[in-house]
Parts: C-alpha cells; sequence; structure tokens
C-alpha cells in the first residue's frame, strides 16, 4: 500500500486531468514529482493544439507545477516512442488492421517509461491522470473501471503488466469530469478550461493517411487502388486505398444499391474492400491475439464480458478456445462491425481481467465446431488469417 508521505512521480500532459491528479496527490501529503514526456508530436506547429500533446502542453504542465510548488521535469522518449506506437500504428494500417495507438503508448512506452524514470528519482509509485481505479486484496492489485463510466479509460490500460498495478495511483479514479473541472477551478489552476484533447497525438491533422504515405516504403498497396467487392466476389467499383475505409463505414461506397452498403471486411492481399449489407455487419465470434491476464487466464467454457470498442458497453462472451497469448469468443448475442486491430478487453464486473488485439472477425462458416478442440480452433483460424478490418473517426456504423 502507498502512503501519504511517500514520493510519488505524475505524468503532467498539460491537460486538466493530469493537473488535478498532481493537485490531489500534493492535497494528500504525498512528495509530488510531475514529469512531461517528449514523443514524437512536438513539432511547435499550430495544429498540435487539439492533441494531447505538443509544445504548449510542456509550457502548461510547467506552470501547474509551479503553482503547485512541485518540480517539473521533461523526459525525451521520442525514439521508444517511434519504435512502438508510431511504427506499430503505421504496419498495422499496411495490414488492413486499425491499431490504437493510446493502447500502445500507456503499455509500451508512458508506464514502463515512468517506472524506470521513477526509479532514477527514488520514487516509491508513479501516477497518471487516467479515469480508472486500483483495489488491493490479499489477491493482490486489481484494476477497476473508473467510477464516471462516461470517462472510464480501463479499455486503455489492459496492457499494463500485473506486477506493475501495486506502484500505480490513479487519483482521479473516484471522481466525474465534471468533479475534476471544479477542482482545477478551485486551485485557480492553468489547465482549469483546457479543452479536451481530439487527436491522435502524432497525426494532429486528423488525416492519417498524410503520416502513411510519408512512412510507407515506395508505392505501397495500402494507398494503391484495387477492387470493391461483395461477399460473393462481385466487383462493384474501385477505392482509391484499402488503408481508407473501415469495418462500418459508408462514406465512400458506391451507391445505387436497394438498401445501404457498409465495408465488411479489408483484405490486404488482394487489395479487396469487402462490402455488404447492415445485417451482414454482425458477428458471432472472433478471435484476440497479443492477450494479457491481469490474473489466471480463462479455461474454455468459461462466461466474461467483452468490450470491443471505446465507449461500448461490454458484452457477455463465451471462451471457446484459448492456447499461448490467443483467444476465440463466441458472443453470446452477434456484435456489429468487430474491428481486426482493435481491442478486446475482458471484465469481471468492474475488474479488468486482461485483454489483447482482435486479429479477425469470425463470419458463421468460420465459427468453431461446439466440440473442436483449442489446438483445432487456433490452427483453422491462423489457416484463415489473410483477411482483416479497420475501424476509424469516419462514417461507421
Amino acid at each position: 500500500m502507498i502512503r501519504a508521505g511517500s514520493r510519488v512521480l505524475v505524468a503532467m500532459s498539460g491537460g486538466v486531468d493530469s493537473s488535478v491528479a498532481a493537485a490531489l496527490l500534493v492535497e494528500q501529503g504525498f512528495d509530488v514529482v510531475g514529469v512531461t514526456m517528449k514523443t514524437f508530436c512536438y513539432s511547435g506547429t499550430g495544429d498540435h493544439g487539439k492533441t494531447c500533446c505538443g509544445l504548449d502542453g510542456i509550457v502548461d504542465a510547467r506552470r501547474v507545477a509551479d503553482t503547485l510548488g512541485i518540480p517539473h521535469y521533461v523526459f525525451d522518449v521520442e525514439e521508444d516512442f517511434t519504435r512502438d506506437v508510431i511504427d506499430d500504428f503505421v504496419s498495422e494500417y499496411a495490414e488492413g488492421r486499425t491499431p490504437n495507438p493510446c493502447v500502445r503508448c500507456n503499455s509500451n512506452t508512458k508506464i514502463p517509461d515512468l517506472l524506470a524514470r521513477g526509479r532514477e528519482l527514488q520514487c516509491d509509485a508513479i501516477a497518471t491522470g487516467h479515469y480508472v481505479r486500483i483495489a488491493h486484496d490479499e489477491g493482490g492489485s486489481h484494476l477497476l473501471r473508473g467510477l464516471d463510466r462516461r470517462k472510464d479509460q480501463s479499455y486503455f490500460l489492459w496492457g499494463l503488466p500485473r506486477e506493475v498495478l501495486p506502484s500505480l495511483l490513479f487519483p482521479l479514479g473516484e471522481l466525474t469530469k465534471p468533479e475534476v473541472r471544479d477542482r482545477a477551478r478551485s486551485l485557480t489552476l492553468a489547465t482549469a478550461e483546457k479543452p479536451e484533447s481530439q487527436e491522435i497525438c502524432f497525426v494532429p491533422t486528423g488525416n492519417y493517411r498524410d503520416l502513411l504515405q510519408k512512412r510507407l516504403p515506395g508505392v505501397h498497396p495500402a494507398l494503391e487502388p484495387g477492387p470493391i467487392v461483395r461477399r460473393d466476389g462481385t466487383v462493384i467499383g474501385e477505392h482509391g486505398g484499402y488503408a481508407g475505409f473501415t469495418v462500418g463505414q459508408r462514406k465512400g461506397l458506391p451507391g445505387g444499391f436497394a438498401e445501404p452498403i457498409f465495408v465488411l471486411e479489408v483484405r490486404p492481399g488482394s487489395r479487396e474492400v469487402v462490402v455488404g449489407t447492415r445485417d451482414e455487419l454482425d458477428v458471432p465470434a472472433m478471435e484476440v491475439a497479443e492477450v494479457n491476464w491481469h490474473g489466471d487466464a480463462p479455461e474454455p467454457g468459461a462466461e466474461l464480458s467483452v468490450q470491443i470498442r471505446y465507449r461500448a458497453p461490454d458484452v457477455p462472451a463465451v471462451v471457446e478456445a484459448r492456447e499461448g497469448d490467443r483467444l476465440t469468443l463466441r458472443f453470446v448475442e452477434p456484435q456489429r462491425a468487430v474491428t481486426p486491430g482493435q481491442s478486446a478487453v475482458i471484465f469481471d464486473g468492474e475488474r479488468v481481467l486482461g485483454g489483447g488485439r482482435i486479429r479477425r472477425a469470425l463470419t458463421p462458416p468460420q465459427c468453431l465446431r461446439p466440440d473442436a478442440s483449442a489446438n483445432d480452433s487456433i490452427a483453422a483460424f491462423s489457416s484463415s488469417e489473410s483477411s482483416s478490418g479497420t475501424l476509424t473517426s469516419t462514417s461507421t456504423i
């Protein structure tokens, strides 16, 4: 248990959440050290005003630290961030999947680097402004949803190793966003009225294709024309690059059909964008890879809840197969627009049990037989992993 008086390293992005997190810890009697992480996006251009990063973030974090009377440091993590987050983002899009860079950042860059820096500064714990909670009992430390379900950010933290949980503090976990704003105003913090971050920090314009064009080698298939097809292979049009299409998307598709059509799947091998009706978006099962557990992994047949996109409710599912870091889940009710590359986070009530990356949505012919073994299931999915889908912010169901 981390007690008052302990030395705590607080990640300060220059936003209101991390500012109030630092302020609360100061009020509670902790010896607080503020840190801002310099990532890819500190270009000094005006475009970065809408992101969680930027030169203004350093300035605002330092102003808050001065108000609170705590030291403030800036650490350069650009090399690690580029390797673990940006390069992954680009390679996933090249494979027809849509990554979640905030998940990668928290699990691969932010929290690990903060822990390392904290040790260097003789800190006992690290803290962030995430809306999540930590509970400690005889069974260990557990990650829980934030009390404010509208702001709950546990979806982004499934990748944290279980062993680091005892060293983490999340001061905002019991608060709502309005309460955080009110606290910032009462303390006259410089960030009290600062708007929410709206864009991916390294894509401040909101157009990720610009980034892909800069970072993909040569003429890449992800940005080249290809066919738009129905499930039966009928070609109904041509697209300008499969990286611009997402599962559930309507915008940019041919018209003239009896009912609206949507993107069902992206097939990078053939550069095909597969489209179909709204009902065809519903799938009964999915494969999840790179799974990280915060406790014992469930056995096949176990019933659990899974959240497949941020701000979506968790839904009941059954474990059909598990082998290594791969998991196959069957939904109790079919789910719409299941998207490879996005996170699938598994819950037991409020507690995060683990999570992973969706690798494949399974259509009925690909679903498991009731008597299939785990090995058979994983092999079946591996042999059919030639297609995948995407999910971005453009016109989705």
